[in-house]
């Protein structure tokens, strides 16, 4: 469609990335390096959406939504402050805020006729499934590279490359990625 250009398109991309990830950090029962890295993420994310948001002007004007992006920006900046502090409610409460934020804004987006993401629906229906399940797909391998890495690898002492010392020279070694 004509009217979609490069930072159109790398909105709606992180914006589908904030509301994949959003979710899985919220009801996640760890709060471990997994969520932090994928924090920092979604925060670069949410930093974007919000900031590429000012780009994105019909008829010329602002609208409500790019006072919620600036809302956001402020919300998500205490939040990331409050978890460096390990102030965790405030970090919790600022952060689900955030989310919710995105969630409406993204509610307001598909759901008005005339907007970009309702005419691409009707316009190329196949192309907005194949982009939202490509990020949906992006964020499935991303946590599971990160949960792959906090496993504990088993090495034999004959995979290894040192030299037998003698003592428990048959016992495996486990290493820890870190």
């Amino acid at each position: 469609m004509e009217h979609w250009n490069a930072l159109l398109v790398t909105h709606v991309v992180a914006a589908l990335f904030v509301l994949a990830v959003g979710p899985v950090q919220i009801l996640r029962r760890r709060r471990d390096r997994i969520h932090r890295t994928m924090g920092y993420l979604w925060v670069a994310a949410m930093y974007y959406v919000c900031f590429s948001s000012f780009g994105i002007v019909s008829d010329g004007h602002f609208s409500w939504l790019h006072g919620l992006s600036a809302f956001t920006i402020v919300t998500v900046t205490l939040g990331l402050i409050s978890a460096v502090r390990r102030n965790i409610p405030a970090h919790r409460g600022n952060m689900i805020g955030s989310y919710i934020g995105i969630a409406v804004a993204f509610g307001f987006a598909v759901g008005v006729p005339g907007r970009s993401i309702p005419l691409l629906l009707l316009a190329d229906p196949g192309t907005a499934v194949f982009v939202a399940a490509l990020v949906l797909l992006s964020v499935g391998v991303a946590y599971a590279s990160l949960i792959r890495g906090d496993r504990k690898i088993i090495v034999s002492p004959a995979r290894s490359n040192r030299e037998p010392r003698g003592d428990n020279s048959g016992d495996a070694v486990v290493a820890q990625r870190r």
